[in-house]
């Protein structure tokens, strides 16, 4: 019978800001398998970096050694796991969103892509009167929406290709693209300046731009935008609020883990 392995045993460590620097240890052992990468990321001493590699290694966060190189372990797999199981992207984005709503006066939607769709999981208003036609659980076209094309300019040609073939470009109004050589011509520019726009695209008389959220393996499985009607952001001047788009989508991206 196996024994249940214990708590994590700082002691191997020096002492000191010992668990700060096994901390350090498992982040870089979990990015890097080789031992001078090791090393160099932590920081600190060979000897001090191979003590506390052997004791992650007991404790089963980490699997391998100096000559094979390191992988994650079975507990580390195990924590992981759970844990991007259990993540609520509402709550986590909920505190940006709220802050975002109260710097640009603007409704905010987050969606998650749903095979070719984006989905709606969060609305937040703004203080004005009006309310947009959007709710929580509507999906609409990836194409035609600021989110979409915000994911979709993260996507290889041949994957928007895939798209196109799947489902078609269905015009939404008469400003919806709907010609795949335009698409792509598109989603070049968003990828230059790193936001979408969405100019009546997807619903007459209703702008917003947007950003891409991206998860802990760095993919674009979110997108933020800033929404407001035409009548109050005319032409393009939505665009004024792309820094705070960017920004927002980045936070959000961190949260949830993403590569740097």
């Amino acid at each position: 019978m196996t024994a249940e392995p214990q708590a994590l045993d700082t002691s191997a460590a020096p002492s000191g800001g010992a668990s700060e620097k096994t901390l350090r240890v498992l982040e870089a052992a979990i990015l890097h398998d080789r031992f001078t990468d090791i090393v160099e990321e932590a920081g600190l001493a060979k000897a001090t970096v191979h003590r506390i590699l052997a004791t992650l290694v007991e404790q089963e966060f980490i699997t391998g050694d100096a000559e094979r190189g390191y992988q994650p372990g079975a507990r580390f797999l195990r924590v992981a796991g759970r844990a991007v199981s259990s993540i609520d992207i509402s709550a986590i984005a909920g505190p940006i969103v709220d802050r975002l709503v109260r710097d640009v006066d603007c409704t905010i939607h987050l969606g998650v892509v749903n095979g070719f769709e984006m989905v709606y999981v969060v609305r937040k208003d703004s203080s004005k009167p009006y309310r947009m036609a959007s709710r929580v659980g509507l999906s609409m076209p990836m194409h035609s929406s600021g989110m979409g094309k915000a994911v979709l300019a993260h996507w290889a040609p041949e994957q928007v290709d895939g798209l196109v073939e799947a489902v078609g470009l269905p015009a939404r109004t008469e400003d919806t693209i709907t010609d795949p050589a335009a698409l792509h011509e598109e989603l070049a520019r968003v990828r230059e300046r790193g936001y979408a726009l969405d100019l009546g695209e997807n619903e007459r008389g209703t702008v917003c731009v947007s950003a891409a959220i991206r998860d802990h393996l760095g993919r674009p499985t979110h997108g933020i935008s800033i929404s407001s009607i035409a009548l109050e952001h005319p032409g393009s001047s939505i665009e004024q609020f792309a820094p705070q788009a960017i920004a927002a989508a980045a936070a959000i991206s961190r949260a949830l883990g993403a590569p740097s």
